[in-house]
């Protein structure tokens, strides 16, 4: 889940209940009391076990409505209004938990991946392999903008990628077996091969390696 505004993920919300730091969790898409959106992408929701407000709403509500559930305390990211929201077990909403440190770290590299889509369309004029290598070593990318970015390769004819290529996990093969296509027409075109003991580059007529001094074909 990205965030438009990941600013609040800062916020720290008191549950003035329990006096305890609520827990900042993703916002159900439907609201149930009146089938409308919660207006807001994450809620901060008191999820303390122990706090009075939760503890006492089993019997409230038992008595109240005859139903078994209790009740949580809950505000809106920017304020601190208050709203008490009802929950059928101690369970819900334990599950979307965000942890504000990964969400950021999500929304910084979703940020980087647009940004290295844009930067394509001028990689090989300014003969810049930043975004090209970004985007092809990035799986969280989408595929076809993956293979895209293999495509400027050649055109940009920067044997430095190759080290980062190959040392990279692929899960996959199809963009893998691409690059290593295109690696191997920049070799040639470049004069070069790979040293098949030690992956230097060296020069294609050599015949002992100038790194590991290993004999080559």
């Amino acid at each position: 889940m990205l965030f438009s505004d990941p600013a609040y993920l800062d916020e720290v919300h008191i549950c003035p209940y329990c006096k305890k730091q609520m827990s900042c969790c993703e916002a159900p898409p439907i609201h149930i009391g009146d089938g409308l959106g919660w207006g807001s992408e994450v809620l901060f929701i008191c999820l303390n076990d122990t706090c009075s407000l939760f503890a006492d709403g089993w019997e409230m509500i038992e008595e109240k409505y005859g139903h078994h559930a209790s009740y949580r305390y809950m505000e809106l990211p920017g304020s601190k209004e208050s709203n008490i929201m009802m929950v059928a077990s101690k369970d819900a909403y334990t599950g979307s938990i965000i942890d504000p440190q990964e969400l950021k770290m999500r929304n910084e590299r979703f940020r980087k991946e647009k940004q290295a889509i844009k930067d394509l369309e001028s990689c090989v004029e300014k003969k810049n392999l930043e975004p090209v290598l970004f985007l092809i070593l990035d799986e969280a990318a989408n595929i076809s903008d993956r293979k895209l970015a293999a495509s400027y390769l050649q055109s940009l004819n920067d044997l430095s990628c190759i080290d980062p290529i190959r040392n990279h996990t692929f899960r996959d093969q199809s963009l893998e077996m691409e690059c290593n296509m295109i690696i191997s027409k920049m070799l040639k075109a470049n004069l070069k091969k790979e040293c098949p003991h030690c992956s230097e580059i060296i020069k294609a007529q050599a015949k002992k390696c100038q790194f590991c001094k290993e004999a080559v074909k």
